[in-house]
């Protein structure tokens, strides 16, 4: 893309773009081919240190939007609200992309949200004479219908409206193998280029020494005692705090192995079962809520504990967890969790639900990582990794297996697949 210097780029991320990992490695991975970039997105999280700094990258953020807690409120209210929503995010859109930025040669959004996402992206596409790139993460109807039920005509409207939208498209990217299909053979959209999310160079595995360093650290912040004998088993749980994340499912996992844990305990008090801190990341709408519940367990040996962590200390954490843990039910069941490239490039085995078919293209159950379904599956799964911690001869096969097949970073795959896009004619 050397020759193609003059190229220009605008990325649209109708939300957070500091917790928009993947658009904001699109956003890196033009740049440094070569491309001007202007990003239009929500402020909020600080972006990565090394897209502040591009010299090719300019971020044209606005207010963010206040979120409102809406749970309480009737249906028709709702729907009132997400319209005025709308209707603002339009107009800021339209003027971004049609009037103020210097034209572009392709405008790259992210979906979802598809609303007004697809609209405003495609009329200043055609205006502008740009090409439209859609990068589908998942389907925006599919999250709607979290909220309402799938046969509520405001999801019907949704769906038809993505799908209508979606098929004007110039060139498609998407997360999985899976969604490529779906894609081709019920939304009239072939040929998707399936980027997988995959780890950036940040998301290596450590040595157990930087490994060890950290986590006592981490234990220290925590405030857990040091004086309990074995170090703890260290899980770590990335989310968003969102509706896609099965927090009812963890909670009670925890506490049935817990009880697992105190019935082993009893019965051989000679050798007791280690304890589990299993630390929750992250920011996101359902934080409070679901932290209100944690604070209302009571648990002796498994302790859930929410920790925000400096994006310099993140790709650590997960490097020196001793296992990593997804609760990401899919609302589509096509779209991958970015978590779990992370986790891997660090180096850590994933305990993931299976919300489908879709999640072998990243987890062969039992060779880097292990299935759940229940939280009776998941409480087992944690009592019998951490029997006898350390060590755990199952825990170290699974972290082995994870570290001798890693995959390609980000920059590699995206030069492989996603440069073509932004140089073809």
């Amino acid at each position: 893309m050397s020759t193609e210097r003059s190229r220009r780029v605008a990325v649209v991320v109708l939300g957070d773009f500091g917790r928009s990992p993947r658009m904001q490695y699109h956003a890196l991975a033009l740049a440094e081919s070569g491309v001007d970039v202007d990003v239009v997105a929500y402020d909020g999280t600080p972006p990565l240190a090394a897209l502040r700094e591009q010299p090719r990258v300019r971020l044209h953020l606005l207010p963010p939007s206040r979120s409102r807690q809406q749970d309480d409120l009737p249906s028709a209210l709702i729907a009132a609200l997400m319209a005025l929503r709308v209707c603002k995010q339009s107009l800021q859109l339209l003027w971004m992309l049609g009037l103020r930025l210097p034209k572009p040669d392709f405008i790259l959004a992210q979906n979802p949200p598809a609303i007004p996402t697809l609209l405003i992206a495609l009329i200043a596409a055609r205006v502008r004479s740009a090409r439209l790139v859609i990068d589908w993460h998942n389907f925006g109807f599919s999250m709607l219908a979290l909220r309402f039920k799938p046969e509520n005509p405001l999801v019907r409207l949704a769906r038809w409206y993505e799908q209508t939208l979606g098929r004007h498209g110039d060139r498609h990217i998407c997360v999985s193998r899976a969604m490529s299909l779906e894609l081709a053979a019920h939304w009239g959209i072939p040929g998707a280029i399936v980027l997988y999310d995959r780890p950036a160079a940040q998301f290596a595995p450590a040595t157990p020494e930087m490994r060890q360093d950290f986590v006592n650290r981490i234990l220290a912040e925590l405030d857990f005692p040091s004086n309990r004998g074995q170090r703890p088993g260290l899980v770590v749980y990335p989310t968003s705090w969102t509706a896609d994340e099965d927090f009812e499912l963890l909670l009670e996992a925890a506490v049935r192995c817990d009880a697992m844990i105190g019935d082993h305990d009893r019965r051989d008090a000679g050798h007791p079962h280690s304890h589990l801190v299993i630390v929750i990341t992250g920011q996101g709408p359902l934080r409070d809520r679901y932290l209100k519940e944690i604070a209302s367990l009571s648990l002796e040996k498994v302790h859930l504990r929410a920790l925000w962590l400096a994006p310099e200390d993140y790709p650590m954490m997960l490097a020196a967890a001793d296992l990593g843990l997804c609760c990401h039910r899919s609302s589509s069941g096509f779209d991958l969790p970015m978590k779990i490239a992370d986790l891997m490039g660090a180096g850590a085995p994933v305990l993931a639900l299976n919300y489908g078919a879709c999640l072998a293209e990243q987890i062969r159950d039992g060779e880097n990582g292990l299935l759940f379904e229940t939280a009776d599956q998941l409480a087992s799964q944690l009592y019998e990794l951490f029997d006898g911690f350390p060590p755990s001869p199952r825990l170290d096969k699974l972290r082995d297996n994870v570290q001798r097949r890693r995959s390609m970073q980000w920059s590699e795959g995206w030069n492989a697949e996603a440069a073509p896009i932004f140089t073809a004619p």
